[in-house]
């Protein structure tokens, strides 16, 4: 009894401790007119993506059926943006798709609410997610106006992390996938919740089913130091030269770097690559790719580019 209750309060402690660290990472603005980059849209096959940056380097995504103009929101850590554009952009807005409950995802949930003042399903895999009212879990599915969404369950970074993977209703086209803190362009998340088997699950087996030309949305501007540790591991794969000078031209303008492919990822991101002999021997030369993907991940929590 005495365990439990210890187990308890430290996983209490942990949490707190994980939302401090989030809310002081965060809250700095920079860039182009207070923002870390620019806004762009994205024109996939039925449906429009708006890319919002928000804080210091995370993104906000509006999804849009080109058609009837519904609009869902991915992770709205900064409402009034997500509002200014909706209303700009004269988007019917009826769904919030929450990736994970951390502070820089999902804190804006309630004060978006709040401050729309109208009805919205917030959907998410987490009890913690603020004004969560469409719990999700893997394979299940919902529309945006006439896109398909399919939701990914991708446990690791937090317990309750969910992908989503949007396509026209007809299964047409390339579509796109948010992947919050799961994958990055060249890298993944910590695993806070999570474990290494849990995360090959989620990289090697569910996200990498997806078709290779869709379009990876991840939740921050974080590609240039992943492609330096992915460079660090494959010094001699030329993608990833070649991505770091497409990503270094880009910044330099505060161009987004997002999104990527699937495809793409599979060629440069080391942790969708430790079934490859180079990876495998930069990590030990172990050959059990779960293996490599718990010495990669430990060995990128401490590099320094």
């Amino acid at each position: 009894m005495f365990a439990s209750a210890w187990r308890s309060v430290a996983t209490s402690v942990e949490t707190q401790l994980t939302a401090t660290y989030f809310r002081v990472q965060k809250l700095r603005k920079v860039g182009f007119r207070g923002m870390h980059s620019t806004l762009e849209d994205v024109q996939l096959e039925g449906m429009e993506i708006k890319i919002l940056p928000a804080l210091q380097d995370n993104y906000m995504y509006l999804i849009v059926d080109t058609k009837t103009r519904e609009a869902a929101v991915v992770d709205p850590v900064e409402p009034e943006l997500v509002i200014k554009t909706v209303q700009e952009q004269q988007l019917t807005l009826s769904k919030v798709l929450t990736t994970h409950h951390h502070w820089d995802h999902a804190g804006g949930n309630e004060k978006l609410l709040k401050l729309w003042q109208k009805e919205l399903d917030v959907y998410g895999g987490d009890d913690r997610i603020g004004a969560l009212n469409k719990k999700v879990q893997q394979d299940d599915t919902f529309t945006i106006g006439g896109l398909h969404v399919k939701c990914l369950s991708t446990p690791c970074h937090t317990t309750g992390h969910i992908c989503y993977h949007v396509t026209a209703q007809d299964g047409s086209g390339e579509g796109a996938v948010f992947t919050g803190d799961t994958l990055f362009q060249g890298g993944c998340g910590r695993f806070f919740e999570g474990t290494p088997e849990e995360m090959y699950e989620a990289l090697c087996t569910k996200l990498s089913a997806l078709p290779d030309a869709t379009k990876v949305f991840c939740g921050h501007e974080y590609t240039l130091q992943n492609m330096s540790f992915a460079r660090h591991v494959e010094p001699d794969n030329e993608v990833i030269q070649q991505r770091i000078e497409w990503a270094k031209h880009r910044r330099a303008s505060q161009d987004p770097t997002v999104p990527s492919t699937i495809g793409e990822e599979k060629s440069w991101n080391p942790f969708m690559r430790v079934h490859e002999a180079t990876v495998q021997k930069h990590a030990g030369g172990a050959t059990d790719p779960v293996v490599t993907m718990g010495k990669l991940r430990k060995e990128k929590d401490t590099f320094k580019a």
